[in-house]
């Protein structure tokens, strides 16, 4: 099965430094000793992002939603920002914790510092009906993961001829959900404009803030589910 999302979030970018020789960076000196020169702009789309310049090449990192300051994630590599200080994460369980200029910023000496806990948390599952019906090879699957009335993620999926079961998965960031709310899952898939299927109610994707197994069964679109 060849699933297609279209609001996926984008792999890394790497670019050589002369692509992004014009950006304004700023240096940040980390804990650890090291210097990262970060620039900030927008894509062509005016979508924020965050540029890592390192020796050969360049990072670049779509800015994502937060729960406070700024955050750009790409994969597994993140960078998270408010005022001058920064935590950047590359992505193999290293953490660096970076302040703007030259001077490292000064940790704590009496107390050990905890290992890093990521924040953002995979909802997966898939998505079927009962009806015995093939659905067009126009068909969209649409995938909506909120907390309360906040909504987390948004995916589409061009299903390009596959049949349910069909599965979807997504990343969100933990601190959106506050301390006791949890997520839930609804979907849909329509064809042409027109909604075929969708879910009765959300379905409950998380439990006690962690993430649980996703299986929604749809309804015709006739009998009674949300438009």
């Amino acid at each position: 099965m060849n699933l297609r999302p279209l609001l996926a979030l984008p792999l890394v970018l790497l670019l050589p430094l002369s692509a992004l020789a014009g950006d304004e960076r700023l240096a940040y000196t980390c804990d650890n000793g090291s210097r990262i020169d970060i620039s900030f702009s927008a894509d062509i789309s005016g979508r924020p992002q965050a540029t890592l310049h390192f020796a050969d090449q360049a990072v670049v990192l779509p800015q994502v939603p937060a729960a406070s300051g700024a955050l750009y994630r790409s994969g597994d590599i993140r960078l998270a920002t408010k005022g001058d200080d920064a935590i950047f994460e590359d992505g193999k369980n290293n953490l660096r914790r970076c302040t703007r200029g030259s001077v490292a910023p000064v940790m704590p000496q009496a107390a050990a510092q905890p290992a890093a806990t990521s924040s953002f948390i995979d909802i997966a599952g898939r998505v079927s009906y009962l009806a015995r019906i093939a659905l067009p090879p126009n068909a969209i699957l649409k995938i909506r993961i909120q907390s309360g009335q906040r909504t987390l993620a948004d995916q589409r999926y061009e299903l390009n001829g596959a049949q349910v079961p069909i599965p979807f998965s997504a990343t969100v960031d933990r601190d959106l959900m506050g301390k006791k709310a949890n997520a839930t899952v609804s979907a849909r898939i329509e064809a042409g404009g027109k909604l075929l299927f969708a879910s009765a109610k959300p379905t409950p994707a998380t439990k006690n803030g962690q993430p649980i197994p996703v299986d929604i069964v749809l309804k015709p679109a006739n009998r009674g589910t949300p438009r």
